[in-house]
């Protein structure tokens, strides 16, 4: 389990989407407060359940179909949460006074991109066990 990439790659989509929102803002306001993730529940619950997702793939290691589509899953979640925050910071652009966009609006890409690695390594670990199973 540990010894496969894609454990790598997923536990570092568990640490990136289960702890980074909560330190790093995602956004400023008019008025210059920062928000976190913790600030709003359906964001701060939207990464939670992209850890969880995380987490629960790394669990069924031995059933890579089911940690593939789990990944998917995971991948569609960051998608629905990367369009909002896109939404978000097209009406911030808007105000009178200047806001600012923080660094955790990225968060979700970097998670897409770590999901698709991991599907990429289990991917490839089916077609090797495939190619093992044609040979017996």
């Amino acid at each position: 389990m540990i010894q496969r990439i894609q454990t790598v790659y997923l536990f570092f989509v568990m640490l990136v989407a289960g702890i980074l929102p909560f330190w790093v803002n995602l956004w400023s306001d008019a008025d210059g407060n920062e928000i976190f993730a913790k600030h709003d529940i359906l964001i701060s619950g939207a990464f939670y359940a992209s850890a969880v997702l995380a987490l629960i793939a790394i669990v069924v290691y031995r059933k890579r179909k089911n940690q593939f589509v789990l990944n998917r899953l995971n991948m569609i979640l960051n998608l629905f949460l990367l369009g909002f925050f896109v939404y978000r910071s097209l009406n911030l652009s808007g105000e009178i006074t200047v806001s600012e966009k923080g660094i955790g609006m990225l968060i979700p890409i970097f998670s897409i991109v770590l999901l698709v690695l991991a599907n990429r390594a289990i991917k490839k670990d089916e077609d090797l066990v495939k190619s093992v199973d044609r040979l017996r």
